[in-house]
């Protein structure tokens, strides 16, 4: 059995899953990107092999950490994978998108799957089905949202985000909810619509760590993944870390 330690740091949070085999064991949300922290996480699972995708000037010391204990891996533009990406700055994709296109065409790869990450940013994430990643879109995410009318305005608080939300609020809190939620949700309805008014042979894929508070208010069919990104990663360290 081989234990792979896939990394992935965002902008909100830094999260860790541990692999056996091809099979996703444990998640776990780090505190911090220190040395300290990473060398518990090794001292833990005991990996054989490791990969990090990151859109953070993260701390480099780990790098040097994980290439000394662990077969390493760090996503980038250069590394390998089984799609294309036929744009013009390859090298300005974030390694997130990546590591999502590439759990997209290993799960579904007879599909043309939009992928949809819902961290501090939303991405919209289109790969055809001849494994090409067109390219997609980028909006604000659910804290962001919140966080801007509660800093652009004098009096609106800064409301914490629920799933369990009015169409019409009744408050100030309810109104932000329903406007940014049911805002995101209609958002998301529409690009879905959008592209598959497009295309044939569709396929929705929903990840990130607002799953909760979206994909009850979704009209459209979706497959909802939470762990999207780290089967992905996976999938990509397998191929550069045969």
């Amino acid at each position: 059995m081989i234990t792979t330690l896939c990394l992935d740091f965002g902008n909100t949070r830094k999260k860790a899953a541990i692999f056996h085999d091809a099979e996703m064991k444990e998640g776990i949300v780090l505190p911090d990107d220190t040395v300290e922290t990473i060398q518990r996480l090794i001292r833990k699972c005991q990996p054989q092999k490791s990969i990090l995708s990151s859109v953070i000037d993260h701390n480099p010391a780990i790098e040097e950490l994980l290439t000394v204990n662990t077969k390493f891996h760090r996503l980038s533009h250069l590394t390998k994978v089984t799609f294309t990406t036929p744009v013009g700055k390859p090298e300005t994709i974030g390694a997130d998108r990546l590591a999502l296109t590439e759990a997209a065409v290993h799960f579904y790869p007879d599909k043309n799957n939009f992928v949809i990450g819902l961290g501090t940013c939303v991405t919209y994430n289109f790969i055809n089905k001849y494994h090409e990643f067109i390219g997609g879109a980028i909006s604000p995410g659910l804290e962001m949202r919140l966080k801007s009318l509660n800093y652009y305005t004098a009096k609106l608080p800064l409301v914490k985000p629920d799933s369990n939300i009015p169409l019409m609020g009744y408050d100030t809190n309810t109104n932000i909810l329903s406007g940014v939620i049911m805002g995101m949700a209609k958002e998301i309805d529409g690009f879905i619509e959008a592209y598959r008014e497009k295309y044939r042979n569709f396929n929705v894929l929903l990840t990130g760590g607002d799953i909760v508070y979206l994909a009850p208010h979704i009209k459209s069919k979706i497959f909802a993944d939470p762990d999207l990104i780290f089967k992905g990663l996976y999938a990509i360290s397998e191929i550069n870390n045969p």
